[in-house]
């Protein structure tokens, strides 16, 4: 027998005054409710309940144990009162796995904002580039930027980035600009080592929707892209990486876009959770806050110089 069924039981009798009350509240039958009761005396080895045919009352030690599981089940009461208001109003710790570039540049000034509509929310934030395991690590979201996978947890897309390739104007000078893929082989390229075919690079034709296979000869590798970005501005060679880390660098100059005409596709940016059955509300705000604020971001869109 459940051990919580037979405190429910005893006290649900103790407190309807008999059996046959705590039966009809319950809605089993007497017989079933006389039975769990007498089942819990049997483990516990204690008589707890006096009984009359016109009425019950407490031994000394049915009276201290009825004490302690009442309050045992207000203690769980307030423990499902506590869940059901986290799900329905946004409160508690929220923690969050975003990348690193992505995390510093469009996820930090975002706080403060957030916090002003979700205030009673806690996010506890973990940069990493690596690939997180949102359930065994215990986050509640997590930030990809990626093509999603086929995957048991939940995807939901926040926004798009183009991938834009580029180079310093430095470099360009010193080895001159590819016109078409089939260039790259001659050229020196940064690579990312999160890309899963990080020396090709899969091309769209703009004009005519054929992929482009280009191999590239990387002279180094990075697993951060505001890493590559900075080589690519040194002019070490060139790069292929997000718009969102590389519009800024390419406004001021210091990055020109190659080979505008033949690009990947835009990859998104997904929020990752596990679950979407009875989703928290303080995950669910930041879910809706995301999308709302990138919906119109500067970098979802191509990249020109």
């Amino acid at each position: 027998m459940n051990r919580l069924r037979e405190i429910e039981s005893f006290v649900g009798v103790v407190e309807s005054g008999g059996f046959a009350a705590a039966a009809d509240l319950e809605g089993v039958s007497r017989a079933l409710m006389s039975r769990t009761v007498l089942e819990l005396e049997k483990r516990l080895g204690a008589r707890l309940l006096h009984r009359t045919t016109r009425k019950i009352s407490l031994t000394a030690a049915g009276e201290a144990y009825y004490r302690s599981c009442r309050e045992i089940l207000q203690q769980l009461n307030m423990a499902d009162q506590l869940a059901q208001n986290e799900r329905a109003n946004a409160s508690g710790e929220l923690r969050i796995s975003a990348p690193v570039s992505f995390g510093i540049a469009h996820l930090a000034p975002l706080w403060g904002k957030f916090l002003e509509r979700a205030p009673d929310v806690r996010p506890v934030i973990a940069l990493s580039d690596s690939l997180v395991d949102v359930v065994a690590e215990g986050f509640d979201l997590a930030i990809r930027i990626a093509r999603p996978v086929e995957s048991s947890l939940v995807h939901r897309r926040l926004a798009s980035t183009p991938l834009v390739m580029c180079a310093s104007p430095e470099y360009l000078e010193r080895y001159g600009t590819p016109k078409v893929p089939a260039d790259l082989s001659s050229h020196q390229s940064i690579a990312y080592s999160n890309f899963c075919e990080r020396n090709e690079w899969r091309l769209l034709e703009h004009s005519t929707g054929i992929e482009h296979i280009a191999r590239t000869h990387p002279v180094m590798a990075a697993n951060n892209g505001e890493t590559c970005v900075a080589a690519a501005q040194a002019g070490v060679g060139l790069v292929l990486q997000p718009g969102f880390l590389v519009c800024q660098s390419i406004e001021r100059g210091l990055l020109v876009p190659v080979l505008e005409d033949f690009a990947p596709p835009p990859i998104g940016i997904y929020a990752v959770y596990p679950s979407r059955h009875q989703l928290p509300a303080k995950t669910r705000v930041a879910i809706d806050f995301f999308a709302e604020q990138w919906a119109d971001a500067p970098w979802a869109s191509p990249v020109r110089a």
